[in-house]
């Protein structure tokens, strides 16, 4: 279970220079179709924090392609050091106004690009190693699998996902946007290397206040990632959250990797099963961190005659795409998929 020190910084493993400790906060305007992703990922051994802010409404193949996109590598650590409450040389301000609940982003580049949203978040954080909360955690523990299939390698040693509600503003250039969503931020820490990292697919989709889900997939980059593998996930439906037990879904991609098309099938801890459409609106290739590009689209979902909004992040590593694109049974050029 998440308590309320783990806002704070975790003691990080003395002499591994690559732990990480992570925040993101991603929220949108689905009129505009424009996808905003706050990050920051600390590297306390190191003493730096490398940061990114992205905001893209189109199909973008590079990052100057999008509306804005401001990247950071080696920012220093701000002194006190104060996880629920910094802002950093880029001018973002993260400041935690209930622990693991509620957080206020700030963000102002000089230039006419701004962020003043406030999230409040409708339900408590899930913990993905908590086998209470996580049907898929008690699953792996009763067949001794210790920490289960995927979880991210180590990066995920502490993490939680959370569902709230973002709104406030931004501004691109001067030009102002309302943002009032629900969406999905998440928070982890732990050994997090720059090579030889899992592939992975994290996604949501958001239909109301009463209504919203979450899921982790893995997936086999050699077959593009097209059959999808639960790792984690719930549904929080009216402030009741619900593990996902199972799952499994397939991702269509038309441009380069980016999701076309999510089909999905959820199964809660209720046992209710869900079944989710989602289709890409917009494509953006987040630079995490060196060596690892997300391919991200913001989505339009549907469930049971609903419509919904939400992201869908597909993580490659940069040295394995080089070498996937040069095998031709997986290799993808400009808007054409080698598969389906």
């Amino acid at each position: 279970m998440i308590q309320d020190e783990d806002v704070h910084f975790h003691k990080a493993d003395a002499g591994v220079p690559n732990w990480a400790e992570t925040n993101f906060f991603g929220f949108f305007n689905a009129e505009a179709t424009l996808n905003v992703g706050v990050y920051a990922l600390f590297r306390p051994n190191l003493g730096i924090v490398s940061s990114t802010i992205c905001m893209n409404s189109g199909f973008a193949n590079t990052p100057w392609e999008a509306d804005f996109c401001d990247l950071r590598a080696s920012i220093p650590i701000p002194e006190p050091r104060d996880l629920s409450d910094f802002t950093l040389e880029n001018s973002l301000r993260i400041k935690c106004l209930r622990p693991n609940m509620d957080w206020h982003i700030g963000y102002d580049d000089g230039e006419g690009t701004t962020i003043d949203v406030e999230y409040r978040s409708i339900m408590l954080p899930f913990d993905i190693h908590d086998p209470v909360m996580d049907p898929m955690k008690a699953k792996a523990l009763k067949e001794a699998e210790q920490g289960g299939k995927f979880a991210w390698g180590t990066a995920y040693n502490g993490h939680f996902d959370q569902t709230g509600h973002f709104k406030g503003k931004v501004a691109v250039r001067g030009k102002s946007f309302p943002i009032d969503c629900i969406s999905t931020m998440d928070h982890s820490w732990g050994p997090r290397p720059e090579r030889g990292a899992p592939n992975m697919s994290w996604l949501h989709a958001h239909f109301s206040r009463d209504l919203a889900f979450h899921a982790i997939f893995s997936f086999d980059p050699k077959t593009n990632g097209r059959e999808l593998s639960l790792a984690h996930g719930y549904v929080v439906e009216k402030g009741r959250v619900f593990g996902l037990r199972a799952a499994h879904g397939t991702t269509k991609r038309s441009r380069d990797r980016y999701a076309d098309e999510v089909n999905l099938v959820l199964v809660d801890s209720s046992d209710r099963e869900w079944r989710l459409r989602g289709k890409g609106l917009t494509s953006f290739p987040w630079q995490c961190w060196p060596n690892m590009v997300s391919f991200n689209a913001l989505a339009r979902w549907t469930c049971d005659g609903l419509t919904g909004y939400g992201e869908i992040q597909d993580f490659f590593e940069v040295p394995q795409l080089t070498a996937l694109n040069s095998e031709p049974a997986t290799r993808v050029r400009a808007g054409v998929a080698a598969l389906p």
